[in-house]
């Protein structure tokens, strides 16, 4: 059963969710928050598996939630809802640590999924989030070829596998299957990555991907026989 708490200062919008997640057979919502620090404390008590927040709260808003929840080292995956897609909530949760952003329009079939979706450790985005942030970081001015080729200089041929699978939101069950290689071994390539990198998560792994044009490049076939390094 994956537990959940869902934070909105709206008493009817929390009910609606809750609504949402409990119609299904695996999701429970353990408790409800009224604004950031309030959830970050529950998920804590609790020890969830997912917080679901708004971003605008009063008082201490779910950015600062997210940072709470950071700073404590919780394992819980937190996915962002707001009723805007505007880059500055976007980009800001992504660098505090977000593992999702969801419009409060989204459909239910889609905040469940992302809900079982951040849980198993894949990075959830509802579709216009998505396209808007893609298109934030193909306008950008500077050059992403540039800044790939300096972040390339520092990889492996597995550790450039193992980033664009993460960058596609894979998990390390996922990326294991993917690469032919244990999880273990998928965990030891993805922390070494994150150094090599010197990003904090996989989610900033994700985001300076898309940073530095990673989704551009034409990927690398997967090794067709299990791999010798691992």
């Amino acid at each position: 059963m994956i537990s959940v708490v869902v934070a909105d200062d709206h008493p009817l919008v929390r009910n609606g969710i809750r609504a949402v997640l409990e119609a299904e057979h695996d999701i429970s919502v353990t408790a409800e928050a009224a604004n950031g620090l309030e959830a970050a404390d529950l998920a804590a008590h609790h020890d969830v598996d997912v917080v679901l927040m708004d971003v605008e709260m009063p008082t201490h808003d779910g950015l600062s939630g997210l940072h709470h929840i950071r700073q404590r080292k919780l394992r819980a995956a937190v996915l962002m809802l707001t009723l805007y897609d505007l880059d500055d909530y976007v980009t800001g949760a992504l660098r505090a640590g977000a593992d999702g952003f969801l419009l409060k329009t989204s459909p239910p079939e889609e905040i469940t999924a992302a809900v079982r979706d951040a849980h198993a450790g894949r990075l959830v985005f509802s579709r216009p989030v998505g396209e808007r942030l893609v298109d934030a970081y193909l306008q950008r001015p500077d050059s992403p070829q540039a800044a790939l080729a300096h972040l390339l200089g520092r990889l492996s041929q597995r550790e450039l596998e193992v980033w664009r699978a993460l960058s596609e939101g894979l998990s390390n069950a996922e990326i294991s299957r993917r690469l032919h290689l244990s999880e273990a071994t998928v965990k030891t390539y993805v922390t070494r990555l994150l150094g090599k990198l010197e990003v904090r998560d996989r989610v900033q792994a994700v985001v300076l991907g898309f940073q530095s044009g990673l989704h551009l490049e034409a990927p690398t076939p997967p090794h067709p026989r299990p791999s010798s390094e691992g």
